[in-house]
Parts: structure tokens; sequence; C-alpha cells
């Protein structure tokens, strides 16, 4: 059983949290962000994958501006474990990610698979 998914692209966590003063919270681009990969998830009739995984992802930026590819993993693989795709992302044994071709709008692909011994 595996997961594949095509999702908007995350946003970065700076815009994904927001902080005021010492307090932590789900900002409005993440939370919008959430319900897209929710929604993603049920229309895919995504059930929670246990044991340990393998992550795939490749993302489209909408535009050649610069980013980080780190600062854009944390968002995904919480709101895919928000979304029901597995329990915890401690699950994740293997992370791939590479950056692709910018694409209008933009958007990333995500391949779950159980890793097999």
């Amino acid at each position: 059983m595996h997961i594949q998914l095509e999702l908007p692209m995350p946003p970065s966590v700076n815009h994904y949290w927001g902080v005021r003063g010492k307090q932590r919270f789900l900002g409005k681009r993440g939370k919008e962000f959430r319900v897209a990969v929710s929604e993603a998830c049920l229309d895919a009739g995504v059930q929670p994958l246990d044991g340990r995984l393998s992550v795939h992802i490749a993302l489209f930026p909408a535009n050649r501006i610069r980013f980080d590819v780190d600062n854009r993993i944390k968002s995904l693989l919480d709101a895919l474990e928000h979304a029901g795709c597995y329990h915890d992302d401690e699950q994740i044994d293997e992370l791939h990610v590479i950056r692709q071709g910018v694409k209008p709008g933009g958007l990333c692909t995500v391949l779950i698979l159980p890793v097999t011994d």
C-alpha cells in the first residue's frame, strides 16, 4: 500500500506558524495549507500507513524566486500527519526531496511508501 498525492506548494515554516510573544500557533497560510492537504487526502481515500516509511517529495515552485527546500518540508510533513497519511512523522526513515522546474501556481508531489526489509 502507498499514498500518492499532488498538493499545493507548501508554505515556508516562517508562514506556516505564527508567533505572538512566546506563543506559537498555526498561521493563516498554515491553516489554508492544512485544509488543502486534508481535502486532497480525503479525495484520494487515504488511510494511515503503519510502520516505517519512505517519503519522496518533488517541489515545483510557482516562479523563479529563491527558496530553501528544507523550509517547506516541515510544514508539508506536519500537514500530511494531520491529514492522516501516517500516525507520527517519527515513522519516516527515508526522506527524498527534489526541486523541479517552475509550474504556474506551484505544486508538490508526494509519494509515501512502506520501507521494506
